[in-house]
C-alpha cells in the first residue's frame, strides 16, 4: 500500500453502450440507480466514475475481491468501506471528488484525506458547497460579492491582487478548493463556518503537473502543523487541493506528515480500460439503463461552465 493519486477524464468519456453497461454492472445496485437519476449525462459519468475509482482502489490496494467490496456512506454522506479488514488496512483512508473535466481520488495509508477538484471558466458561474447551497452568478464582481462570507480579509486581498479578473477567479476557486478538501477530509459541511479557516497559498503560481505542499492553513486563527496540503495544477483550468491530516487514535507523531511520503505523489490519468481492469460484476446487465443514459441531455442548453457537482 502506499499513497494514490488518480485522476480519469470523465468529461471526455463517450461510453458505448457496452462500456456503460458494464460500468453499471461494477458498482452496488443503490449507488447504479442514484447515478440513473442524474438529469444530465456529464454528472451521471462523473458519479459512476468516482465510484469506479473507490472500487478500483479497494480491489487493487486491499485485496479485496471487486465483488464483495460494500461501500457506504456516513451521516455526513462521506463513503466509507463497510467491509471488515485486516488491522494492517485498518487506517487506510480514501477520497474522491468530481467537477469540471475530471474525477479524482486520493488515498493515504496512514493519514486522514480529504480531496476536491474545481475547474476556472468564463463566463457564468455557479457553485455549490458542501452544505449544499448553490452560489450563482453572472459576473465576476458580483459573484465575489455573494461568496464574500465564505472568505477571510486576508484570503480575499490574495484573490483580488491577482492582475485581472481570469487571474482572481482562479485564485478563488483554487483557495474553494483548498477549502473544500479540509471540510472534506474532517467529513464535515453543513453549519462550518468557513471564516474559521484562513489559507496562506505558497507559491501564488503553480505549474502544471508539479505537487506543492507549502500553502499553510490557519483554525481560528492558530495555524495548523497537525495539517499538510497538496496542490496540484492538472491542467490550464483545473486545481487540486489533498487535505492531509493525523487519523484519530492512530499513534504516528503528525510531526512526521511530510515525512511519510517523501516522493510527493503526481496524479496518474486512468483509461477506462484501467479503471474496470479488476472489475467484476455485481449485479446482471440492464439493458434499460443504456436507454435511460441515452435520454439525458449531455449537460444543460445554457450551460454555467463552472457548474459544481462534487461527492464527498
Amino acid at each position: 500500500m502506499g499513497s494514490v493519486r488518480w485522476a480519469f477524464p470523465c468529461a471526455a468519456w463517450r461510453p458505448c453502450r457496452q462500456e456503460w453497461l458494464l460500468a453499471a454492472r461494477l458498482v452496488q445496485p443503490e449507488e447504479k440507480d442514484r447515478i440513473g437519476q442524474f438529469v444530465f449525462a456529464r454528472d451521471a459519468k462523473a458519479a459512476l466514475a468516482g465510484r469506479l475509482l473507490m472500487r478500483k482502489l479497494i480491489a487493487e490496494k486491499l485485496c479485496i475481491p471487486w465483488n464483495e467490496i460494500h461501500l457506504q456512506r456516513t451521516s455526513k454522506g462521506k463513503p466509507f468501506l463497510a467491509n471488515n479488514v485486516l488491522s494492517i488496512c485498518s487506517n487506510y483512508n480514501f477520497n474522491v471528488s468530481h467537477q469540471g473535466d475530471y474525477a479524482v481520488l486520493a488515498a493515504e495509508p496512514e493519514l486522514q484525506v480529504g480531496i476536491d477538484i474545481m475547474k476556472t471558466n468564463l463566463p457564468g458561474i455557479s457553485l455549490c458547497h458542501s452544505d449544499g447551497q448553490d452560489y450563482c452568478s453572472s459576473s465576476i464582481p458580483n459573484f465575489f460579492h455573494i461568496m464574500k462570507r465564505q472568505f477571510t480579509e486576508t484570503e480575499w486581498s490574495v484573490i483580488k491582487s491577482m492582475s485581472n479578473e481570469w487571474m482572481q477567479l482562479d485564485m478563488f476557486h483554487r483557495h474553494w478548493a483548498l477549502k473544500e478538501s479540509f471540510l472534506k477530509a474532517i467529513g464535515v459541511g453543513i453549519g462550518f463556518n468557513l471564516q474559521r479557516i484562513e489559507f496562506n497559498v505558497s507559491p501564488l503560481q503553480l505549474e502544471i503537473g508539479k505537487v506543492y505542499k507549502k500553502t499553510k492553513m490557519l483554525l481560528d486563527g492558530d495555524e495548523e502543523e497537525e495539517w499538510t496540503f497538496e496542490e496540484t495544477r492538472l491542467d490550464d483550468h483545473h486545481h487540486i487541493a489533498v487535505a492531509l491530516g493525523k487519523q484519530e487514535g492512530f499513534v504516528q507523531k503528525h510531526s512526521d506528515v511530510c515525512s511519510m511520503e517523501p516522493n510527493q505523489p503526481q496524479f496518474t490519468l486512468l483509461t477506462f480500460e484501467d479503471l474496470v481492469a479488476s472489475g467484476i460484476p455485481v449485479a446482471p446487465e440492464d439493458s434499460a439503463y443504456w436507454d435511460n443514459f441515452c435520454s439525458k441531455l449531455e449537460s444543460p442548453v445554457k450551460q454555467n461552465s463552472l457548474s459544481r457537482q462534487d461527492c464527498l
